[in-house]
């Protein structure tokens, strides 16, 4: 008896939905709601698509429309209150934010790209894509995916550099 669609769909999601949520987490700009609504609306996407991609490429197909539907989310940006996991601390603790981990500053900072750059270089480098398929993900020519990867990385090095600086 072989395996139903359903059952390898499961076992796809199961084995894989930690690390699609930390992408989606980092293409949303640490947003985790965000991110896992986007995980779902992709997934439900690709359960339609499953019998097309399933025994091929699932991950690459969830990574494209994952990327797509952040960069849209992120087009059509509330500018108003957003709901945080925690209150940020009050002023004046300049000891615990000082201590604070270089993952969470990195992803602050990533946090802080426009859409299409924090994609570029989170599919390039968190998810050691090669240049081509950023490109086919962002679908946009070769050079555009270099150019938005290229001028991420610099903003994250200006911003790296900006914190790292001591404060007179």
């Amino acid at each position: 008896m072989g395996h139903s669609r359903s059952d390898d769909f499961d076992r796809f999601v199961a084995t894989r939905w930690s690390a699609l949520l930390h992408l989606a987490r980092l293409l949303t700009g640490g947003d985790r709601h965000r991110a896992e609504d986007l995980l779902q609306e992709s997934l439900v996407k690709l359960w339609f698509a499953w019998p097309k991609v399933g025994g091929q490429a699932p991950e690459a197909y969830v990574r494209k429309v994952l990327a797509r539907a952040a960069a849209r989310s992120a087009r059509r940006r509330w500018w108003g209150e957003r709901p945080v996991e925690q209150l940020p601390d009050p002023p004046g603790v300049g000891d615990e934010i000082a201590a604070v981990d270089e993952r969470t500053r990195l992803e602050a900072m990533l946090a802080s790209l426009p859409a299409r750059q924090r994609a570029a270089v989170v599919l390039r480098y968190y998810q050691d894509l090669p240049e081509q398929h950023v490109a086919d993900v962002l679908s946009c020519p070769l050079g555009t995916a270099r150019s938005l990867t290229a001028r991420g990385v610099a903003r994250l090095r200006r911003l790296m550099a900006d914190a790292v600086e001591p404060v007179e």
